[in-house]
């Protein structure tokens, strides 16, 4: 009897703590949001989600809007306007007599209107002229740039530009990209050739994507990031991922998934310098290569943010926040100030009080039942070992200030991707992804550099695409 009712308990305590951990993983998932894991704002207002509470930024003394000093744009007048139009009045405004023959007494008043004159498409004949020499040879004139067969008509590299970037930069779904054409231009492109000219791109940039891609590989600093992106037949929950390396002056786009094999296809075998990600394990994997990586801080402020609110009774969440929200701080001070690192004098009390703070959530961890595992290890463990076991790679920006603590610069150039999805949804064809963002790491790489990105597509499409110097600073 003693033995049935133990093996009962033992069976219900068995059953109760699954019943736990479940409880456990929905309630991480309720309550995760934009501001203690990575979910996206736009996931906030979910219905049965919680809403995070707004957060109270110090004042920094300024109002809102333009600052004192900064640049600002205005319509200046112009002392040499493209052109001058006289206005005469037509009628006497007193009696109402006309003018006609009165004399003219000059400028009265003056008014500048910046405008932009209505676009008409216009078709262009090229006639090739055949000339012949003395010697006897006849020489027939090239075809200019753009111009299809002889007898043919083409769509020139302004409109062929146009359309690639509508649809790259601004997101155009291919048939409203060729209606807005038609109704700007009065031109009537088919769907199908505004559709071609991603391929028709993506092929013009190659050689520009091959150096830029060449680039990040030798880049002494790289920001590694991946978003999902709806692309390709299949249901509606396939998605494959976007995957993004990127330096203030270069972006390199692929589209692959989150295996191995994926990465393995990017530029992260090849990387040469330090490499800043979200701590995705297979950023990790040992068959990428050995370098020095930089764990995202703003990732590990958001998993610490996740912490408070799960052991609201632990200072160690907030200990830690402080002390890398400090080293990050006097990052950004030691660089506007020109230096190569951290003063040790300010760097020093926070990093102990950081390596303190993580020792004291370990034992506050062992000390909560269940709070460690040795298998199956709770989020919080695994966050307080990383912040423990990988502490050069968490603090490797305080050392080095060319490493940025975050990995911003990634996330801020996959950001369009995730625009384009709000506007037209999937891309049915991967294939045509594949174009559209080889094209993207070509125009994204191009504005960094302040080239107009429809200017770059232009000569791209008329066989000059703009090619990426290399800089002092890449």
């Amino acid at each position: 009897m003693i033995a049935a009712q133990q093996a009962a308990i033992a069976g219900l305590e068995a059953e109760l703590a699954v019943l736990a951990a479940k409880v456990e993983r929905l309630e991480r998932l309720i309550t995760s949001n934009s501001q203690n894991s990575s979910f996206p704002p736009s996931m906030d207002g979910q219905p049965g989600r919680k809403r995070p509470a707004p957060r109270r930024r110090a004042g920094s003394g300024r109002g809102q809007g333009k600052q004192p000093g900064a640049p600002g744009a205005h319509l200046a007048w112009r002392a040499d306007p493209d052109q001058r139009v006289p206005v005469f009045p037509q009628v006497c405004c007193g009696c109402g007599a006309a003018l006609d023959g009165g004399p003219d007494l000059g400028t009265a008043a003056s008014h500048q209107l910046a405008d932009i004159p209505l676009v008409t498409a216009r078709i262009t004949q090229y006639d090739r002229q055949a000339v012949r020499c003395g010697c006897g040879q006849v020489t027939v004139a090239a075809a200019p740039a753009g111009c299809g067969s002889a007898g043919t008509v083409t769509y020139g590299p302004n409109l062929q530009a146009l359309c690639v970037y509508l649809m790259t930069e601004h997101a155009i779904p291919v048939h409203r990209c060729a209606e807005l054409i038609g109704s700007l231009t009065g031109a009537r492109p088919s769907a199908g050739f505004v559709h071609g000219m991603l391929a028709r791109a993506a092929a013009a940039v190659r050689p520009a994507v091959m150096a830029i891609r060449a680039l990040v590989i030798a880049a002494p600093v790289v920001c590694c990031d991946e978003t999902p992106v709806r692309a390709g037949p299949g249901p509606a929950w396939r998605k494959r991922y976007l995957l993004a390396a990127a330096t203030p002056l270069l972006t390199y786009y692929r589209l692959g998934d989150r295996t191995l094999a994926a990465f393995a296809r990017f530029v992260l075998p090849d990387l040469a310098g330090v490499m800043v990600h979200d701590r995705y394990q297979v950023y990790d994997h040992p068959s990428l290569g050995t370098r020095d990586h930089q764990l995202c801080c703003a990732h590990l402020l958001r998993d610490l943010e996740d912490a408070a609110q799960a052991y609201p009774d632990a200072a160690w969440p907030a200990a830690v926040t402080a002390a890398l929200a400090g080293l990050i701080h006097a990052a950004n001070q030691a660089r506007d100030a020109g230096r190569a690192a951290i003063p040790a004098d300010a760097a020093a009390p926070l990093i102990t009080a950081y390596r303190a703070a993580v020792t004291d959530g370990l034992a506050d961890l062992h000390a909560r039942p269940g709070g460690t595992r040795a298998r199956g290890r709770k989020p919080r463990q695994q966050l307080l070992e990383v912040l423990r076991d990988r502490e050069h790679d968490v603090l490797r920006f305080t050392a080095d200030l060319t490493v940025p603590a975050t990995n911003n610069q990634a996330e801020r150039d996959l950001r369009p991707a995730k625009t384009q999805e709000k506007i037209s949804g999937r891309l049915r064809s991967e294939h045509a992804t594949s174009h559209r963002y080889a094209i993207a790491s070509y125009t994204s790489t191009a504005a960094k550099h302040g080239i107009n990105a429809l200017s770059a597509l232009r000569d791209a499409l008329t066989g000059n695409p703009w090619m990426p110097l290399v800089p002092d600073r890449i």
